[in-house]
């Protein structure tokens, strides 16, 4: 099993603390709401915004820890395995025969961090389309031409 490259925990903290900023600015703007109608709060008024974000920031952190302790792919004879999850555990097996059409990806976060993502599109239902994020461009790039070779050579047979 292989494992993602260790940038991929920074993309990850950072979506927490995006995630976390908006809602200690919802939680502000409410509490700002409430002290304009109760007493005067004060400085008091932004505590609940401050201790949102901090907290977003501590779950962020350790959920993006445990996310890349568990994140394992494998391009195995007949498929590409994937392990993955923190709270609840998700194991995938895209069979080559499936494949449409392999993608790579680079948004601007991951090109400030050297970092690509693969996007398998299968054949099947919406949103049937597989992503192996935080791979180096150049492993990106050859996990890419591996699965396009494997789909090409993979025979209507194989399907499971």
């Amino acid at each position: 099993m292989e494992a993602l490259h260790a940038r991929v925990r920074i993309r990850w903290v950072l979506r927490g603390l995006v995630g976390a900023v908006l809602l200690a600015v919802v939680v502000t703007a409410a509490a700002v709401f409430f002290e304009e109608r109760l007493a005067d709060a004060g400085v008091w008024t932004f505590l609940p915004g401050l201790l949102v974000a901090v907290l977003g920031l501590l779950f962020g952190t350790a959920h993006a820890v445990l996310l890349y302790r568990d994140w394992r792919f494998e391009l195995q004879d007949d498929a590409l395995y994937l392990e993955r999850g923190v709270l609840t555990r998700v194991e995938t097996a895209v069979p080559y025969v499936r494949v449409q059409h392999v993608d790579t990806q680079r948004s601007p976060v991951d090109r400030s961090l050297g970092l690509s993502s693969v996007v398998v599109y299968t054949a099947g239902s919406r949103g049937a389309d597989v992503t192996v994020p935080g791979l180096t461009p150049e492993r990106a790039k050859r996990l890419r031409n591996e699965l396009r070779e494997l789909a090409v050579e993979s025979e209507p047979e194989d399907a499971v």
